[in-house]
């Protein structure tokens, strides 16, 4: 099929080879490429609405943004590397985006993870990249939004990287958050009865992926939007109704009252210090939920902090020392 396509569809704007479809998504198809120096890359083509101006401005600002924050290479972050711009119709614009290629995701990680499962040290240690990258775009004003397994990417030597990030306003917000149950299952209470929403919906979804890697399926499974809270609420309960969004579509009063089922139910081989972090991170109401800088220096960490902070005294006396040292790649950044 491939030496059946064209020369000018096979190198995109002269610099990228397209080898193969990696998948298709609502927002357009993401290929495996090759540039021009033979580097396999991942390359997004989505579309976007055209205005009566051309781009609209959301997108610009989006890609923008993109552009700036790969200039500190945070390690939990996918590298983006490009940007194109492809035929142009009167209705819609089509871009290439092209970021770094990993061809593993935390989905496939862990189905093809044998039995029992992960180790502690291997979620604590994944557990703590994810949120250090959370933490990375929540200093930078950046809400995920959509934090799913298939977003997420582990590289050959174990290292986590976020993808698919800032770019809700580039797809528009409706189709971002339209009804994939896949997405659901990882959604945030706030967001699915339609109140206001910030960056906690991100430490929601890190919640539901945390036990995910405990028991490689997801928490709650629902089919609709109504199905998903009913999952929630059957394993958190019912939450008191001073703690429900005010001005939503759906009452408190739709749901019955159910208590709180133990975690170790569902997942029986979690830690005390796990669990903690976990409920913290599946808070019901947005404000009484966790941030992901202290979930960071919560003590389920407290290796990985006692760790870098000898990394850092070491750093810091090789230093004065005139010596040469690089910084850990799990290093929380600094607002």
């Amino acid at each position: 099929m491939l030496a059946m396509t064209s020369r000018k569809e096979r190198f995109d704007n002269n610099n990228y080879e397209v080898i193969s479809v990696i998948g298709n998504g609502a927002y357009g198809t993401v290929y495996k490429a090759r540039d021009k120096e033979g580097q396999l890359v991942a390359m997004k083509k989505i579309r976007i609405q055209n205005t009566e101006e051309g781009m609209p401005m959301s997108a610009i600002r989006e890609i923008a943004l993109l552009k700036q924050l790969e200039n500190y290479e945070h390690p939990n972050i996918v590298r983006f590397l490009d940007v194109k711009h492809t035929n142009q119709t009167a209705n819609e614009i089509r871009l290439n985006l092209v970021f770094e290629f990993i061809d593993q995701d935390l989905a496939a990680y862990l189905e093809r993870c044998p039995s029992p499962g992960l180790g502690p040290d291997r979620i604590r240690d994944l557990m703590y990249q994810l949120l250090n990258g959370v933490d990375f775009l929540h200093a930078h004003r950046i809400v995920h939004r959509d934090l799913k397994p298939q977003n997420i990417l582990i590289t050959r030597n174990g290292q986590l990287k976020l993808a698919d990030f800032g770019l809700a306003r580039v797809y528009g917000f409706q189709m971002a958050l339209t009804s994939v149950v896949v997405t659901l299952w990882y959604r945030a209470p706030e967001v699915i009865l339609q109140a206001s929403y910030a960056t906690p919906v991100d430490l929601w979804s890190c919640g539901c992926i945390f036990a995910e890697l405990f028991i490689r399926r997801p928490l709650f499974c629902g089919q609709s939007d109504i199905d998903q809270l009913a999952k929630i609420f059957e394993i958190l309960g019912l939450p008191m109704e001073h703690d429900w969004p005010e001005n939503v579509t759906l009452p408190w009063s739709s749901f019955k009252p159910v208590p709180p089922q133990p975690l170790q139910h569902y997942i029986p081989e979690i830690e005390s210090d796990a669990q903690d972090l976990l409920e913290k991170l599946l808070q019901f109401n947005p404000h009484k939920r966790i941030s992901a800088r202290n979930a960071l220096n919560h003590s389920y960490f407290r290796d990985e902090i006692d760790s870098l902070r000898t990394s850092s005294s070491m750093s810091v006396s090789e230093s004065d020392s005139g010596l040469d040292t690089s910084s850990r790649s799990d290093t929380p950044v600094s607002k």
